[in-house]
């Protein structure tokens, strides 16, 4: 049986090593962060992080724990995936031998409401934001014309309405 992917929020300061220490407690505990974003937040010096985790409610459990007593943690919270907003974005530089292969990789684009950040004479590279599934179909269409490079954030979230972390 697959274990449940948890999104766990957590503010914290932002300041040196807080990265590093919270990396650290899921390395000690055998526990893998299948995703990390990290970026400051609403209030000058205090960072959120969104750190996507699988396993059982008792290992969820020990991980809030964990976090908990970090000096650097300020908040921590599981979100519920029903009241969570949760977006990745995705560059991805494709190979454009021809004017006719261009134009079709502008119309996945746009299909995908995806935007053209960069254009040269033999590559075009395309932005797409959304959920994983939204991504993983427009990569798998542009494998066809050969991806050159990719790079994709993972997701990050946040929960919906006027609840806060």
């Amino acid at each position: 049986m697959e274990p449940d992917t948890h999104i766990i929020s957590a503010l914290v300061e932002h300041r040196p090593g807080v990265l590093q220490r919270v990396a650290g407690l899921f390395t000690r505990r055998g526990f893998n962060i299948e995703n990390i974003t990290v970026g400051e937040s609403e209030t000058p010096g205090i960072a959120r992080m969104t750190i996507i985790a699988r396993g059982d409610d008792r290992v969820l459990e020990q991980i809030t724990k964990q976090l908990n007593k970090l000096i650097d943690v300020i908040k921590v919270r599981d979100l519920e995936p029903s009241g969570t907003v949760k977006r990745e974005l995705c560059m991805v530089k494709v190979h454009v031998p021809s004017e006719k292969i261009r134009a079709e990789i502008i119309q996945y684009a746009n299909i995908f409401r995806g935007r053209i950040i960069d254009v040269s004479p033999e590559t075009m590279t395309v932005e797409v934001t959304g959920d994983s599934e939204k991504i993983d179909a427009f990569l798998e269409l542009l494998k066809a014309f050969g991806i050159k490079e990719l790079a994709r954030t993972g997701p990050t979230a946040m929960s919906r309405g006027s609840r806060t972390i």
